[in-house]
C-alpha cells in the first residue's frame, strides 16, 4: 500500500449558501436596472434624443429582454438554470458599461438589445434556480429573494442620486465592471452551490417528462403577472406626476414612488412567512384587494395625503403577488417561468404608455383606474391559477 493511498482524502469544499448567492443575483439585477433608469435623462441629453428616439432605445432593450426570457426558459430547461447566472450577469454588467460610451441612436439601440438580452437570461436563471431551491428545501423563499431585488433597486437609485454630479459614463462603467467582476468571481461558487439545478436527467426522454402546467394555466399566470407589473410601471412613471397634479412640491411628488418602493420591499421581507402561514393564494388575493381599494380610494379622495397612502397600499398589496406567481409557474419547469415572466413584463413595458394614452383622452386619475381594475382582477382570479399548481 502506497503512502498516497494511506493519505486522508481532502475535505470537500463547503459550498456557500445557495440562498445568499441568489440574493446577491437579485440585488445586482435591482442595482443595475435602477442605475440605468435613474440616469436615463443624462443618456438622452448626451445622445440628443427626443422622446420618440428615446422610446426606440427603450423598445430595443425591451425586445432583447423578451428574447432573453424566452431563450432563457429553453436553455434552463435543457442545461439547468445555474448556467444562466454567471455568464448572463457578466454580459449584463459589461453591456451597461458599454452603454455609457454610446452617443448615437444606432449604437444605443444595438447595445440596448444586448443589455436586455442579458437581463432576460439572468432573470429566468435566477427565478428558475429559486424555484428549485424552494422545492429542495421545502421552504418558501421567493418573496425574500424578490425583496433583495427591491432593496438593490433602492440602493441603485440612491447611488445614482448621490453621484448625480459625476458623468454618467463613469457610473455605468463602475457599476457595470463591478457587476461583471463579481459574477465572474462567483462562478465557481455557483457551480458548487447545491440545489440551484433540478436533479439531472440521464436521457432526453426523462428530461422531456419534466412536469408541465396546462397552457391555459400558464397564460393565466402570465396575465396576472402582467396585471401586477402594470401597477409597478404605473407607480414608476406616473405616481410623481399624479402627486404633482395635486399641487404638491417636487419633493412630495417624488416621495410617492419612494413610498411605493419601500412598502413593496417591506411586504416582500415578510411575504415568505405570510405565505407559509396562510398560503400564497390567500395572501395574494388579500394583497391585491388592498392594492385596489387603497389606490382606488386615493384617486377618489383626491388629496395629497390620500394619494400617498394609495400608492403605498399599491406597493404593499402587490408585493408578494409576482413572487408567488413565479413560484407557481416554476412547477411547470423553466419554460413556464420564462413564458410567465415574458408575458408579465409586457404589462410593465406597455402599461405606462396605455395609461398615458387614456389620460390624454380622459384625465390622469381616470386613467389610473386601470391598475386599480387590474389589481381587483388579480384578487378575483388568483385562486384559479395558484390553486391549480
Amino acid at each position: 500500500m502506497t503512502a498516497t493511498a494511506l493519505a486522508p482524502a481532502p475535505a470537500p469544499v463547503r459550498p456557500v449558501s445557495s440562498r445568499r448567492l441568489l440574493s446577491g443575483v437579485f440585488a445586482l439585477l435591482g442595482v443595475v436596472m435602477a442605475v440605468w433608469g435613474a440616469r436615463m435623462p443624462a443618456v438622452q441629453a448626451a445622445a440628443q434624443l427626443g422622446p420618440g428616439r428615446l422610446a426606440v432605445v427603450l423598445l430595443a432593450a425591451a425586445a432583447g429582454m423578451v428574447l432573453g426570457l424566452r431563450l432563457g426558459g429553453r436553455l434552463a430547461h435543457r442545461h439547468g438554470p445555474a448556467r444562466l447566472l454567471a455568464g448572463p450577469a457578466v454580459l449584463f454588467g459589461l453591456s451597461l458599461a458599454l452603454l455609457g460610451t454610446c452617443r448615437t441612436l444606432l449604437s444605443l439601440s444595438l447595445v440596448a438589445v444586448v443589455f436586455g438580452l442579458g437581463h432576460g437570461l439572468l432573470d429566468v436563471g435566477a427565478n428558475a434556480a429559486a424555484v428549485n431551491l424552494e422545492r429542495a428545501g421545502r421552504r418558501r423563499i421567493m418573496s425574500g429573494l424578490h425583496c433583495a431585488y427591491s432593496l438593490g433597486a433602492l440602493a441603485g437609485a440612491g447611488l445614482a442620486a448621490l453621484t448625480a454630479w459625476a458623468p454618467y459614463p463613469v457610473l455605468f462603467a463602475a457599476v457595470g465592471l463591478l457587476t461583471a467582476a463579481a459574477a465572474a468571481a462567483a462562478a465557481p461558487l455557483i457551480r458548487s452551490a447545491p440545489h440551484l439545478d433540478a436533479p439531472a436527467h440521464h436521457n432526453p426522454t426523462e428530461r422531456d417528462a419534466a412536469p408541465r402546467l396546462p397552457r391555459r394555466t400558464v397564460w393565466l399566470l402570465g396575465f396576472l403577472a402582467a396585471a401586477c407589473l402594470l401597477g409597478e410601471g404605473a407607480a414608476a412613471d406616473w405616481s410623481a406626476v399624479h402627486l404633482h397634479t395635486l399641487h404638491t412640491s417636487e419633493a412630495t411628488a417624488a416621495a410617492a414612488y419612494a413610498a411605493y418602493s419601500a412598502a413593496m420591499a417591506a411586504g416582500r421581507l415578510f411575504g415568505d412567512r405570510l405565505n407559509a402561514r396562510f398560503g400564497p393564494t390567500a395572501v395574494t388575493r388579500a394583497g391585491a384587494a388592498l392594492a385596489a381599494t387603497g389606490l382606488g380610494a386615493g384617486l377618489l379622495i383626491g388629496t395629497a395625503p390620500a394619494a400617498l397612502a394609495g400608492w403605498t397600499a399599491l406597493g404593499l398589496g402587490l408585493s408578494t403577488a409576482v413572487p408567488s406567481l413565479i413560484s407557481a409557474a416554476g412547477r411547470g419547469g423553466p419554460r413556464a417561468v420564462g413564458a410567465v415572466a415574458a408575458t408579465g413584463y409586457l404589462g410593465l413595458l406597455l402599461g405606462p404608455a396605455a395609461i398615458g394614452a387614456l389620460a390624454s383622452l380622459t384625465s390622469l386619475p381616470a386613467a389610473l383606474a386601470l391598475p386599480v381594475l387590474l389589481a381587483a382582477a388579480v384578487a378575483l382570479f388568483a385562486h384559479r391559477a395558484l390553486d391549480r399548481t
